[in-house]
């Protein structure tokens, strides 16, 4: 029997994976730059610790949850986003006590299950990187949340983005305009398709957000949420636009845009992309927003939080479109050539030492001639070789060679063992040194 992955997910290999790494360390990096601390939750949840936040209307609930029944008969899921789960667990480990100064920020990275059509960076198995803030209502959090993803596409080398920023509006705000939205809807429910005639009394905002060619033909004469803002939130919004401008970080305006998930208010955003690899137009690359309400939806106090998330295999469809350079994290230092059966374990001491002494070594496992393992270390591109024969095991010496401009020296074996880097500044002093 012919084993193949599942439909919907990925092998990552050798190679590709040391870009995801380089794209997770960088973000580590930066995270660590705004003071965001990493948190790691479970993989799969209580079913209801999503459908609750989600909304029992949305698309993931309805249509894409991967669900089941363990062998306790306890309703579970893979998480399908990350919010909900970091919420969670914000929740029950009391993230929200004094001892915790405000904002409490954490980002997360791992995999996500949606069940949908597999196609060009979207996949049933898929990886995110996102980042969730708790504790402060105010503007200026929501600005920096919608910074630090600008400046972390640009750390990506990504060029040619496009924000897009929403309000949805406090509570009272939303319920003006659902009524609103439902009145105007209610004439064309018969021309609806089946989900947003299911949505319409729920969750009428989810209609606005409809694939289907029909809704978005109805929709586009629907009032717009900006014009049922109150006065706080448009203060709210207001600020958000004059912060981004005092920062000169560009934006646009989209009235339409309401988010996938139910569990959004107040300030939305998407930063999206002209690129052919995920298709015609501007697509979005990372999204996020505010979600005020979420905390105590799952039983804990009144706390705001924003956030956003990161989807790692379009951003890399999307750092190949662009040819963004990746720096070379593999490079080998040092190959150890064994000339003769009797040099084998020294040979083996000597790059176990330079490993020791934080040096990237190899060595042959093959039993193979000369040749072929000076081959092996050009095809590495090691950067040195160190070749021990019998006369150098005589001699107790060993031939260093550096591979660019084919300078070699003889020396002892004991300086090898003792600073391979001192060897490198006393020896090839006119030539590049290893970092």
């Amino acid at each position: 029997m012919r084993y193949q992955r599942p439909k919907g997910t990925a092998d990552i290999l050798p190679g590709e994976a040391q870009k995801w790494n380089y794209v997770e360390e960088t973000a580590r990096m930066l995270f660590d730059d705004y003071r965001y601390q990493e948190i790691r939750t479970p993989m799969f949840e209580n079913f209801d610790v999503f459908s609750r936040t989600s909304g029992d209307t949305s698309d993931v609930v309805t249509k894409e949850m991967y669900d089941f029944n363990d062998k306790g008969d306890r309703h579970m899921s893979l998480r399908p986003e990350g919010t909900a789960g970091v919420v969670r667990a914000f929740v029950e480990n009391k993230l929200y006590g004094p001892e915790h100064p405000r904002p409490v920020k954490v980002f997360y990275m791992g995999s996500m299950f949606r069940y949908e059509r597999p196609q060009s960076g979207r996949q049933r198995e898929f990886h995110q990187i996102g980042v969730e803030a708790f504790g402060s209502n105010e503007p200026e959090l929501d600005v920096e949340v919608i910074a630090m993803g600008m400046d972390l596409l640009k750390h990506f080398g990504l060029s040619g983005l496009r924000l897009e920023i929403n309000s949805l509006g406090d509570k009272a705000s939303r319920d003006a305009y659902r009524q609103a939205l439902i009145d105007y809807l209610d004439p064309h429910f018969d021309e609806l398709s089946d989900d947003s005639k299911v949505r319409l009394h729920k969750n009428p905002l989810r209609v606005l957000d409809s694939k289907d060619k029909r809704d978005q033909e109805i929709v586009k004469g629907a009032p717009s949420i900006l014009d049922y803002l109150n006065e706080d939130s448009q203060k709210h919004f207001d600020k958000v636009k004059h912060l981004l401008e005092s920062l000169n970080i560009p934006y646009v305006v989209d009235p339409d845009m309401v988010r996938g998930l139910d569990y959004y208010n107040h300030t939305i955003f998407e930063i999206m992309v002209d690129s052919k690899a995920l298709g015609e137009g501007y697509t979005t690359i990372c999204a996020g927003g505010r979600y005020n309400g979420l905390v105590e939806q799952l039983g804990g106090p009144e706390m705001p939080g924003i956030g956003f998330g990161l989807g790692m295999e379009r951003l890399m469809l999307l750092m190949e479109a662009q040819g963004v350079k990746f720096p070379v994290l593999d490079q080998l230092d040092a190959y150890v050539v064994g000339i003769g059966e009797q040099t084998s374990v020294l040979t083996l001491q000597i790059v176990q030492a330079l490993r020791a002494d934080g040096f990237a070594a190899d060595r042959d496992y093959l039993d193979r001639k000369p040749k072929a393992q000076f081959k092996t270390a050009n095809k590495l591109n090691a950067q040195y070789t160190i070749t021990i024969g019998e006369s150098e095991l005589e001699k107790k010496t060993a031939n260093v060679k550096q591979m660019r401009t084919g300078t070699e020296v003889s020396v002892p074996l004991a300086e090898i063992f003792k600073d391979f880097d001192e060897i490198i500044t006393k020896y090839f002093t006119d030539d590049e040194e290893i970092d």
